[in-house]
């Protein structure tokens, strides 16, 4: 098939890394305002929104890194290193009125589990065992609960849909999109309508920007330079930013 430059365009100005250090930039302001900004205020709602570029950000760059790693056994293994190191700084940073409760399964998990989707889809022969093992990684994400459950392993199966494709590529990011406006508007159906419509398509609009970036600035290619530095930035900047950030939030207490 077309290789992973064409299918992401090939024309855009913006290295993978260029993309992923915009993508951490991104996490760092929503976790901000999450965790230290009053709940509903605007710019709170501005950097939550805009942060909701990272994790379909992260999704397609799980679904591409599987797709030209030379050990899988090694991707693997290092996405359950770092998660298991993450798990601890991100219930830290938001636990609410005390000092550590269980939050729930950090991101770097639940890309594990979206890329044991990808390994399922590859390797399990039967179909009906294939999807099973997916429907049960899915869900596996909703009872832990882990950060972005449900929508991960949906983005991971629709842009693995997508590979070699920019005409696929584009319909996984308008779902991607839909979708997640549609979880979050049926999330605030208590709230008055007008409120909910304009905060679910503000929601979206960091999904969307993802697919702008990915579609349209992305070029399909590595930085020319600090690529191990890069890719080793990337898996320490998550636990190590929660920790600070928990730190902060029980020095503030």
């Amino acid at each position: 098939g077309m290789d992973t430059q064409e299918q992401a365009g090939g024309r855009g100005v913006l290295s993978r890394d260029a993309v992923k250090y915009i993508a951490m930039f991104t996490m760092l302001l929503n976790h901000i305002a999450q965790i230290f900004m009053a709940p509903g205020a605007f710019w709170t709602l501005v950097l939550t929104d805009v942060g909701y570029f990272t994790a379909p950000v992260m999704c397609w760059f799980l679904v591409e890194g599987y797709g030209y790693t030379r050990s899988k056994k090694r991707y693997g293994l290092r996405l359950a290193a770092f998660a298991a190191l993450s798990e601890l700084p991100f219930c830290l940073a938001f636990t609410h009125g005390a000092v550590l409760s269980y939050y729930g399964m950090n991101m770097i998990f639940t890309l594990l589990l979206c890329f044991l989707i990808l390994v399922a889809d590859e390797k399990i022969r039967s179909v009906p065992l294939r999807r099973l093992a997916k429907v049960g990684l899915t869900l596996l994400t909703v009872i832990l609960p882990s950060d972005w459950n449900l929508l991960a392993p949906v983005y991971t199966m629709l842009f693995a849909w997508a590979r070699g494709s920019r005409t696929r590529a584009k319909w996984a990011f308008f779902w991607a999109v839909v979708l997640f406006w549609g979880l979050l508007w049926m999330g605030g159906l208590a709230l008055p309508a007008w409120y909910n419509l304009v905060t679910s398509l503000g929601g979206a609009a960091g999904v969307a920007l993802a697919a702008v970036a990915i579609l349209y600035l992305y070029n399909g290619r590595r930085a020319a330079h600090g690529r191990r530095f890069a890719q080793w930035f990337f898996y320490w900047f998550y636990p190590v930013h929660l920790l600070v950030l928990g730190l902060l939030r029980v020095a503030l207490m």
